[in-house]
């Protein structure tokens, strides 16, 4: 996933606060109307106060495999997932939701879905979680005189959902423009809530976008607009100004979407985006990998794996080339932010395309973000 800041001081925050805490899960509803995407209510089952959040931060959970063993890892029983906070900061809870993830026609056991699919069948009210301290630096910008243009796609709703409801409590009057694109109403999480707020408050105006509207879809009453959320819609319907965007969404949006707000003149640092998914949103230019030249091709050690190989194939990042020739290695967020890949580097050096959020201990890296600069050897 990926990413000022509101006025939560750092200071204020507990030192005594816990990295990883025991959440119980207090209630669970789904959002939309195939029941594809649910919500987790959490509460701390210690009964301590909820570490305070930014709105469009996310949770890590760490997972024991039903069966002993993840997916991913056949030989680690723990699967690592980060979600997205979708509500404003609650003293009494922490919400997150999630949408299930089905397996591909024909592949029943393929692992992509996995964890989503844990949530919706397994995770049940009165179960208990394990989750990580909120992160992340995708989040709303608070100074309430720049209008707000949150942009979503399918569930990446969520992280902007959570800055929306904050800036409505605790900002009224502040511009807010929510542009949600999702194929049709069975899969329109927070249909009658996004539209209870927009008949409520004046200052926010929502473009519902369906791609591929269902029959007894009625555009003006279950969308708004046929079709993508792209740049020409953003164009002709958001009023002349300066705005901040917040874009989250499928690779496909965002690789389109945020380099176009770029090239029509918004300034960069009035763009922020997230997305979701394996993968974080590549910078504009050629991708990673695209070279004329042929590769540099590096000897990688992993220690633990007893493997040795040979770098030099185009993968995006050291994990996507663990994972490729089947080394364990843990993941969450895929965006250096969580810190769940952490991996002692034991001698050479990795670089990275932009400095992650999460700080690595000396001696480690992450592979998630990172690709080697030189030959390398891995605790892995």
């Amino acid at each position: 996933m990926h990413r000022a800041r509101v006025a939560v001081d750092e200071r204020s925050l507990p030192a005594e606060a816990p990295v990883w805490q025991r959440f119980r899960v207090a209630a669970r509803l789904y959002e939309d109307a195939s029941h594809s995407q649910c919500s987790f209510y959490l509460e701390p089952v210690d009964g301590a106060a909820l570490r305070p959040f930014r709105p469009g931060q996310f949770l890590t959970f760490s997972m024991a495999w039903p069966d002993g063993s993840s997916p991913e890892m056949p030989d680690d029983p723990i699967l690592t997932r980060c979600y997205s906070l979708s509500d404003r900061p609650d003293p009494a809870h922490y919400r997150v939701t999630i949408k299930r993830v089905d397996a591909p026609a024909g592949r029943p056991d393929a692992p992509g879905g996995r964890a989503s699919g844990h949530f919706d069948a397994r995770v049940q009210v009165g179960d208990t979680l394990q989750a990580k301290a909120p992160a992340g630096q995708f989040c709303i910008d608070a100074d309430p005189a720049i209008p707000v243009v949150l942009i979503a796609g399918g569930i990446g709703l969520t992280p902007l959902l959570s800055m929306l409801l904050w800036c409505l409590n605790e900002q009224p009057g502040r511009q807010l423009h929510l542009y949600c694109g999702v194929r049709d109403s069975t899969v329109h999480a927070f249909k009658q809530p996004l539209e209870q707020l927009a008949l409520a408050h004046p200052e926010f105006n929502l473009h519902i976008v369906y791609s591929r509207p269902a029959p007894g879809d009625a555009a003006g009453l279950d969308f708004r607009h046929r079709g993508h959320v792209d740049l020409d819609l953003v164009r002709t319907t958001l009023p002349h100004g300066r705005h901040h965007f917040y874009v989250c969404g499928p690779a496909a949006m965002m690789s389109s979407l945020v380099p176009a707000l770029a090239r029509w003149g918004v300034a960069p640092q009035d763009i922020r985006s997230e997305a979701f998914g394996p993968a974080s949103l590549a910078s504009e230019g050629p991708p990673v990998g695209a070279h004329s030249e042929p590769p540099e091709r590096f000897e990688l050690q992993f220690k633990r794996s007893g493997r040795t190989l040979v770098w030099g194939e185009h993968d995006e990042s050291l994990l996507d080339f663990a994972l490729r020739h089947g080394i364990a290695m843990d993941s969450g967020c895929r965006a250096g932010s969580c810190g769940s890949c952490e991996t002692r580097l034991l001698s050479g050096a990795v670089r990275y395309a932009m400095p992650p959020e999460h700080d690595p201990a000396p001696g480690y890296c992450l592979p998630c973000v990172s690709r080697p600069a030189c030959a390398l050897v891995l605790q892995a």
